[in-house]
Protein backbone atom coordinates (compact mmCIF):
# COMPACT_ATOMS: atom_id res chain seq x y z
CA UNK A 1 0.00 0.00 0.00
CA UNK A 2 2.76 2.59 1.05
CA UNK A 3 4.21 1.89 -2.27
CA UNK A 4 1.40 2.67 -4.56
CA UNK A 5 0.95 5.60 -2.56
CA UNK A 6 4.89 6.38 -3.50
CA UNK A 7 3.58 6.14 -6.93
CA UNK A 8 0.68 7.94 -7.46
CA UNK A 9 2.28 10.99 -5.47
CA UNK A 10 5.24 10.60 -7.79
CA UNK A 11 2.55 10.40 -10.75
CA UNK A 12 0.87 13.55 -9.47
CA UNK A 13 3.76 15.30 -8.97
CA UNK A 14 4.47 14.95 -12.48
CA UNK A 15 1.64 15.65 -14.00
CA UNK A 16 1.61 19.05 -12.20
CA UNK A 17 4.90 19.87 -13.74
CA UNK A 18 2.94 19.71 -17.41
CA UNK A 19 0.40 22.39 -15.82
CA UNK A 20 3.02 25.57 -15.97
CA UNK A 21 4.05 24.67 -19.79
CA UNK A 22 2.65 26.83 -21.55
CA UNK A 23 -0.68 26.56 -24.01
CA UNK A 24 -0.93 25.61 -27.37
CA UNK A 25 -2.59 29.25 -27.69
CA UNK A 26 0.32 30.89 -26.70
CA UNK A 27 3.58 28.98 -28.61
CA UNK A 28 2.13 28.90 -32.04
CA UNK A 29 3.00 31.34 -34.43
CA UNK A 30 0.96 30.75 -37.19
CA UNK A 31 -0.29 32.96 -40.38
CA UNK A 32 -3.58 32.80 -42.43
CA UNK A 33 -2.72 33.34 -45.98
CA UNK A 34 -5.85 34.50 -47.70
CA UNK A 35 -6.29 34.05 -51.69
CA UNK A 36 -8.74 36.33 -53.34
CA UNK A 37 -10.69 34.81 -56.72
CA UNK A 38 -13.54 36.29 -58.57
CA UNK A 39 -12.63 40.13 -58.74
CA UNK A 40 -15.04 41.51 -60.91
CA UNK A 41 -12.89 44.64 -62.28
CA UNK A 42 -9.38 46.19 -61.58
CA UNK A 43 -10.68 48.86 -59.75
CA UNK A 44 -10.07 50.57 -56.77
CA UNK A 45 -8.58 48.19 -53.86
CA UNK A 46 -9.49 44.81 -51.68
CA UNK A 47 -9.84 44.91 -48.23
CA UNK A 48 -9.68 42.31 -45.79
CA UNK A 49 -10.00 42.19 -42.35
CA UNK A 50 -10.01 39.04 -39.76
CA UNK A 51 -11.90 39.02 -36.39
CA UNK A 52 -10.71 36.26 -33.54
CA UNK A 53 -14.51 36.73 -31.92
CA UNK A 54 -17.84 37.15 -33.18
CA UNK A 55 -17.81 40.76 -31.85
CA UNK A 56 -17.68 43.14 -34.69
CA UNK A 57 -18.03 40.61 -37.39
CA UNK A 58 -17.90 41.10 -40.08
CA UNK A 59 -18.70 44.73 -41.33
CA UNK A 60 -16.81 46.34 -38.20
CA UNK A 61 -13.23 46.58 -39.25
CA UNK A 62 -12.73 48.36 -35.89
CA UNK A 63 -13.00 45.62 -33.79
CA UNK A 64 -10.78 43.19 -36.34
CA UNK A 65 -7.48 41.85 -34.75
CA UNK A 66 -5.69 42.93 -37.62
CA UNK A 67 -6.75 44.47 -41.29
CA UNK A 68 -5.02 45.18 -44.85
CA UNK A 69 -5.82 47.11 -48.33
CA UNK A 70 -4.36 45.65 -51.61
CA UNK A 71 -4.37 47.62 -54.79
CA UNK A 72 -6.40 45.60 -57.85
CA UNK A 73 -3.99 44.49 -59.98
CA UNK A 74 -5.36 41.40 -61.33
CA UNK A 75 -8.21 39.03 -60.62
CA UNK A 76 -6.90 37.38 -58.14
CA UNK A 77 -5.07 38.28 -54.93
CA UNK A 78 -3.28 36.93 -52.06
CA UNK A 79 -2.50 38.32 -48.77
CA UNK A 80 -1.10 37.09 -45.65
CA UNK A 81 -1.93 37.22 -41.67
CA UNK A 82 1.06 37.24 -39.51
CA UNK A 83 1.95 36.41 -36.08
CA UNK A 84 -1.35 34.73 -34.92
CA UNK A 85 -1.41 32.40 -32.33
CA UNK A 86 -3.57 29.12 -32.54
CA UNK A 87 -7.26 29.63 -32.78
CA UNK A 88 -10.60 30.10 -34.38
CA UNK A 89 -10.59 32.88 -37.21
CA UNK A 90 -12.91 34.33 -39.67
CA UNK A 91 -12.12 36.50 -42.57
CA UNK A 92 -14.28 39.26 -44.47
CA UNK A 93 -13.49 41.12 -47.66
CA UNK A 94 -14.67 43.57 -49.52
CA UNK A 95 -14.01 45.11 -52.96
CA UNK A 96 -13.77 49.17 -52.61
CA UNK A 97 -13.66 50.14 -56.14
CA UNK A 98 -13.94 53.53 -55.28
CA UNK A 99 -11.60 53.18 -52.35
CA UNK A 100 -13.58 54.57 -49.70
CA UNK A 101 -12.58 51.65 -46.95
CA UNK A 102 -16.29 50.78 -46.70
CA UNK A 103 -18.46 48.28 -48.44
CA UNK A 104 -20.97 50.44 -50.74
CA UNK A 105 -24.76 49.42 -50.54
CA UNK A 106 -27.71 50.85 -52.97
CA UNK A 107 -30.56 52.19 -51.54
CA UNK A 108 -32.52 48.61 -50.23
CA UNK A 109 -29.11 47.80 -48.07
CA UNK A 110 -27.64 45.55 -51.19
CA UNK A 111 -24.16 46.11 -51.38
CA UNK A 112 -22.81 47.35 -55.21
CA UNK A 113 -19.21 46.36 -54.13
CA UNK A 114 -18.04 42.99 -54.36
CA UNK A 115 -17.56 40.81 -50.80
CA UNK A 116 -16.36 37.54 -49.70
CA UNK A 117 -15.88 35.70 -46.42
CA UNK A 118 -13.72 32.82 -45.22
CA UNK A 119 -15.50 29.60 -46.05
CA UNK A 120 -17.20 31.03 -48.43
CA UNK A 121 -21.07 30.84 -46.78
CA UNK A 122 -23.94 30.78 -48.52
CA UNK A 123 -25.52 34.42 -48.65
CA UNK A 124 -29.17 34.50 -48.35
CA UNK A 125 -30.37 36.83 -45.98
CA UNK A 126 -27.76 39.56 -45.04
CA UNK A 127 -24.07 38.62 -43.70
CA UNK A 128 -23.17 35.15 -42.56
CA UNK A 129 -22.46 34.73 -38.60
CA UNK A 130 -18.94 34.20 -37.32
CA UNK A 131 -19.31 30.12 -37.13
CA UNK A 132 -20.41 30.23 -40.57
CA UNK A 133 -16.82 31.32 -42.10
CA UNK A 134 -14.69 30.66 -38.66
CA UNK A 135 -11.52 28.56 -39.68
CA UNK A 136 -9.54 26.87 -37.03
CA UNK A 137 -5.91 27.25 -37.44
CA UNK A 138 -3.07 25.44 -35.32
CA UNK A 139 -0.38 25.13 -37.38
CA UNK A 140 2.36 27.74 -39.29
CA UNK A 141 0.53 28.36 -42.33
CA UNK A 142 -3.30 28.18 -43.00
CA UNK A 143 -4.45 29.02 -46.72
CA UNK A 144 -7.79 29.54 -47.49
CA UNK A 145 -9.56 30.55 -50.63
CA UNK A 146 -12.19 33.35 -50.55
CA UNK A 147 -14.15 33.64 -53.65
CA UNK A 148 -15.73 37.68 -54.23
CA UNK A 149 -19.77 37.27 -54.87
CA UNK A 150 -21.42 40.41 -56.48
CA UNK A 151 -24.69 41.59 -57.08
Amino acid sequence: MNQRWQIACLSLACLSNFSFLPVAKGIVNSEITVTIDGIKNLQGQICLSIFDSSRGFPSNSDRAIAGQCLKVNKNSLKATFRNLSAGSYAVAVIHDANSDRSLNTNALGIPTEGFGFSRNPQIVTGPPKFGDSVVFIAGTNTEIAIRLKYF
